[in-house]
């Protein structure tokens, strides 16, 4: 039995509910359809299918192993075409779409460094606050927090993580002071990310390993990390936004980091490459998250790299 095939047949049974139609479909005879779908239950020694003179029915069995069909057959395609597509020169408008929140630091210099080795490929790109589905939507790759995608099948490649750091400007703490523990921001103006962002429980790990988690109620939201970060330095109040993000106002002391003692739990934000795991995945595509991937491994190596000479 060539079970790859085997597999392919007894999917496209599966999709149509009907031996005919995939018969027709795949260009075989109801014969050799039938056959190789009993040679699979033979050999899996497992019903697949309820079978009944006027329709077609998965069993449990049969649902779960044809997702495990749909997984491995898309794996393989995959494999095929990123062979078949590696000596096309990658060409046409690549439609990307990230997060808004930190994009404008993160991916300016590696969009740019990835236009002048690919001047061919025109970029289209879409900053987002809210769930996206990349199908539907017609894009071709995200670099995204993976919770905001909505889409089904898609591969996801994570890139680095967004540490996050506790701010507020010198006139603002002039003002209201300089809060010594995390309790004591429930004293103070919170300048928050909205709630389907983050809740208003946050949570740190003090030096000697014990948590603190305080409930806060902001009194200012909003969905947008510029508007934040000018916000907190303008003196509005205590902001939670990513590190990279502030990193040059704090040098400068525009802002200044609270709490560097304690770590903030679960702020932290994991940003992964994602796109969707078609039968053809296009040369564009496929340089585009092959350079990204390499760009941010280097840049973390380059990191770690200066970390420890700063040591």
């Amino acid at each position: 039995m060539n079970q790859l095939q085997a597999m392919r047949v007894f999917l496209k049974v599966a999709e149509t509910s009907s031996f005919g139609r995939a018969a027709a479909a795949l260009d075989l005879s109801n014969a050799v359809v039938t056959r190789y779908v009993s040679l699979l239950e033979a050999h899996l020694n497992t019903r697949l299918l309820n079978r009944t003179t006027r329709s077609v029915s998965l069993t449990e069995a049969g649902k779960e192993y044809a997702d495990g069909c749909r997984t491995v057959i898309e794996h393989v395609e995959n494999i095929e075409a990123s062979v078949a597509n590696s000596s096309v020169d990658p060409s046409g408008t690549l439609k990307l779409v990230a997060s808004a929140s930190f994009s404008l630091l993160e991916l300016t210099p590696m969009l740019r460094a990835y236009r002048d080795r690919y001047p061919s490929v025109k970029l289209s790109l879409t900053l987002l606050h809210r769930p996206v589905d990349l199908v539907d939507e017609g894009f071709d790759v995200g670099i995204v927090v993976p919770h905001l995608v909505n889409s089904g099948t898609l591969i996801n490649r994570p890139l680095f993580k967004v540490a996050a750091a506790l701010v507020a400007s010198p006139d603002y703490l002039a003002r209201r002071g300089m809060p010594a523990r995390p309790a004591a921001l429930v004293k103070h103006e919170f300048l928050a990310p909205s709630t389907d962002i983050h809740g208003s429980k946050w949570s740190f790990t003090s030096p000697t390993g014990s948590r603190e988690e305080v409930s806060i109620d902001p009194s200012y939201t909003v969905n947008s990390s510029p508007m934040l970060r000018q916000a907190a330095i303008l003196g509005m109040g205590i902001a939670v936004l990513p590190e990279s993000y502030v990193r040059q106002d704090v040098e400068a002391g525009a802002l200044v980091r609270l709490l560097p003692a304690y770590t903030l739990n679960d702020a932290d934000k994991e940003v992964s490459i994602v796109y969707p795991g078609r039968r053809h995945v296009s040369a564009k595509t496929r340089s585009f998250v092959d350079f990204a991937l390499m760009h941010f491994r280097d840049r973390a190596t380059s990191d770690i790299g200066a970390a420890s000479l700063s040591d």
